[in-house]
């Protein structure tokens, strides 16, 4: 009885995360179910705990990132980059949406898929404002989608890769060697899956008269900030090295040194983060924490294992496809988690790992509440007054997962 009312309440905490019922904060969700379970006794206080600390890389990466982009937002670094993306397209939306794409390509691949939601999506909203869009959310679209579809470009890309592969993470070449081709493919599938559906609304002229706003000091050092940001994921995963600390450090930095050169409030930048995320992720890596009291990793990693004995094609469909559906049933990072101690306790061949990955980081293109990105993405669509429906987001996500998922699995 206890699994089953495990199983019943992380269910519903997940499903309000997902649906959230009367606009309520996905964040009340995902810590309501997780007290819940520790309250009736069905984890103990110690395992609430555990998984709770489990995510402690997870926290600290996002609050550098989130301190990062709201830095550069406050010192109009977004408004700058976005009238030069403008005055680039020069009038043409097919082009500022293929400049936009490929600037999407680039901050995932070399910040993460978090980044490319909390520092990108705030600079496009920026960008279709100054060159005066009527419809706005094609644009935005290609935060949500990039973010996930470039993540396993680079170990770097997506945090949930970490999770993975834990402290069996391959060296840069072999990962290259791994992923590179399909990582091309799903750069290349996502983008023409999503101007495909999204081409009727891209025939609008655009402005193309901009002003190019003067960048303060202070944004040239939050650029310098992201800059050096980047360099340090790079080095710190060639290193072997946790991101989240280098992250957070870089974050905390830049934003002060903006702060006391410009002599700001600090309340200016840290009332405008997002930190909602942290306990949202924190209450996620709870109800893992309870799912896996139930036996849920050493059924998977059965299963796992008799069906790469019997076929590794098989399985590595399987598991690809069966991690994208869970992703959009729990999220990407749970269900990270929860196929990284499968992957770990199994020692499975490298194509079925792969194929995990791929379905982890790829899968939530499905729906918006499939990723922690696209999550943020949701977060920073609400700050610019834009609002994206579950139904809205799923019928495109059919279309574009589905498609790219199986060409990747396919290649791999």
């Amino acid at each position: 009885m206890t699994n089953i009312f495990i199983w019943i309440i992380s269910f519903l905490a997940i499903a309000g995360v997902i649906i959230r019922p009367f606009k309520v904060s996905e964040a009340i969700w995902a810590v309501t179910g997780a007290v819940i379970l520790i309250l009736f006794g069905l984890i103990t206080f110690n395992d609430g705990l555990t998984g709770v600390a489990k995510g402690t890389d997870v926290y600290l990466f996002l609050t550098g990132m989130m301190l990062l982009a709201e830095t550069a937002r406050e010192e109009k670094l977004f408004d700058w980059l976005a009238a030069h993306a403008t005055r680039m397209a020069k009038g043409s939306p097919k082009r500022l949406f293929l400049l936009i794409y490929l600037v999407g390509v680039v901050v995932t691949a070399f910040l993460s898929n978090d980044a490319t939601a909390v520092v990108l999506t705030p600079a496009v909203a920026a960008a279709v404002k100054a060159a005066k869009v009527d419809k706005p959310l094609p644009y935005l679209f290609i935060c949500a989608f990039i973010a996930n579809a470039a993540s396993f470009v680079l170990p770097i890309s997506n945090p949930a890769n970490l999770v993975i592969y834990g402290d069996h993470m391959p060296t840069l070449l072999a990962w290259l060697s791994h992923f590179l081709i399909p990582s091309v493919v799903s750069v290349a599938a996502t983008y023409f899956l999503l101007f495909a559906t999204q081409r009727h609304d891209l025939t609008e002229k655009i402005e193309t008269n901009i002003t190019l706003p003067k960048l303060s000091a202070g944004g040239k050092t939050a650029m310098i900030g992201i800059g050096a940001t980047a360099i340090i994921l790079l080095v710190s995963s060639a290193l072997n090295i946790q991101l989240g600390l280098p992250t957070a450090i870089t974050g905390v930095l830049t934003s002060a040194i903006v702060i006391l050169s410009a002599r700001k409030n600090p309340w200016t930048v840290i009332k405008g983060v997002s930190w909602a995320v942290l306990p949202l992720v924190a209450g996620l890596f709870v109800i893992v924490e309870g799912l896996n009291k139930t036996g849920l990793t050493e059924r998977l990693t059965a299963i796992l294992q008799h069906s790469a004995a019997t076929n590794v094609n098989a399985a590595a469909w399987f598991s690809g496809l069966s991690t994208a559906f869970a992703c959009n049933l729990m999220n990407n990072l749970p269900a990270g988690l929860i196929a990284g101690n499968v992957i770990q306790a199994g020692h499975v061949p490298d194509m079925v790992k792969s194929a995990t990955l791929i379905g982890i980081d790829l899968g939530p293109n499905l729906s918006m509440t499939g990723s922690l990105a696209t999550i943020l993405w949701l977060v920073a669509l609400r700050r610019e007054g834009l609002e994206v429906s579950a139904w809205q987001f799923l019928k495109l996500g059919a279309i574009v997962m589905t498609g790219a998922h199986i060409l990747v699995l396919l290649v791999l």
